[in-house]
Parts: structure tokens; sequence; C-alpha cells
């Protein structure tokens, strides 16, 4: 009999393990970026310019496990679902239709110091009766962090999510020296527009 009952509790605590187990690999199953685009448009005293890249990834995601299921994309946006997530991109793989600019804005963007630039959600905001989402985070470029907050916008694509989103910023506020080109005979304003669209893969497990 203590033999049984010993073996009955050893099962229920390995169910117990598992089903945390379980918990655990819901609440961090990664989110994946299927395909994306970030456009960096700026203008000069010569012309207006823009720089993009499709290289990006996420490095780091964390979704309650009460958003796991049919209703993922649903529940995902709402308070608290996403406990943490950082998206990364590669500095260097930005470049411009006019390659002249690319040398001039990758010393600018100082990417073989700090070859990443990366975003880390902080919060969702979320107005009612409204199709946008504010996304709150801190956003690094060249080894500057800072809080940004971008107004962006969802829709189901299939199994996935399609996020599209836009901020204004001053390459100044992150220490950059606007670039120039033609032996300075062309300057660059501060002022950019970052623009994006990525789609997001759900979870698998």
């Amino acid at each position: 009999m203590r033999k049984l009952v010993t073996n009955r509790l050893l099962a229920g605590a390995t169910f117990v393990a598992c089903l945390a187990a379980g918990a655990v690999a819901v609440a961090q199953a990664p989110l994946a970026i299927e395909s994306g685009r970030v456009t960096l448009a700026g203008t000069s005293n010569v012309h207006a310019y823009t720089a993009s890249t499709t290289k990006m990834r996420v490095t780091r995601s964390r979704v309650s496990p009460v958003t796991a299921g049919q209703d993922f994309w649903d529940n995902a946006l709402k308070p608290g679902a996403v406990d943490g997530f950082e998206i990364t991109i590669p500095s260097a793989t930005l470049t411009s239709p006019k390659g002249d600019l690319d040398k001039n804005m990758h010393k600018a963007l100082k990417v073989e110091q700090f070859p990443e630039i990366t975003f880390r959600l902080v919060r969702f905001e979320t107005k009612a009766d409204s199709a946008e989402t504010r996304a709150i985070g801190m956003l690094k470029i060249a080894g500057i962090e800072r809080e940004v907050a971008l107004t962006i916008t969802t829709k189901r694509a299939g199994t996935g999510l399609n996020v599209k989103g836009t901020l204004d910023l001053l390459m100044t506020d992150y220490g950059i020296t606007p670039p120039k080109a033609m032996l300075g005979m062309l300057k660059t304003d501060p002022k950019v527009t970052i623009t994006f669209e990525t789609v997001l893969a759900i979870p698998t497990t």
C-alpha cells in the first residue's frame, strides 16, 4: 500500500511538472518574422533620400500562456499579454538606392562600434474604437537608448499578423551627426521618418 501511494505521489508530481514545463514553453513561445522591411526617409539640401533593409529578427519574446490558441493575436495585443519583445536590425544592412550615401550613413551610425539597432517593447497602448495602437518601447541606435512611441496598425495575415508603423525622430537625439556627401556639398536634415511593415509568424507551440 505504501509503495502504491508513493508511486501515485510520484506520478502526480511528474504530471504537475509536465504541466509547468508546458506553461513555460507557451509563455516563451518564440515569435518570428516571416517578412518585413524597415525604411528610413530623410531630406537634404540637394534631394530627398531613403535607406532600407529587410534584415531583421526577433531576439527576445515572451508571451503569456493565456494567449496561446486560435485567438493568439487577438489576445497578444491585450495589456500585459506580451511580457517581453525585442527586435534587432543589423545597422550595416541599411542601404540606399544612391550608393554614395551608404558609406557616410554607416559611418554616422557607427556600425563597426554598434552593429545593431534594437527596439525593446515596454507596453502597448490601445485606444478604444481605433485600429491604431501605440507601441511604447526603448529604441537603441549607435549605442544610445531612448524611449519612443510608435503608432502601429495590425491586421491578420493568414495565421500571421501584419504590423505597420511610423516613427519620426532626430538623428542628433542619438548622438548621430547627419551624414554629408559630395565633399560636404550635400547636407542631410537631422529629422528622419522611419516606416516599417512586417509579418509576424504565430508560435508553433
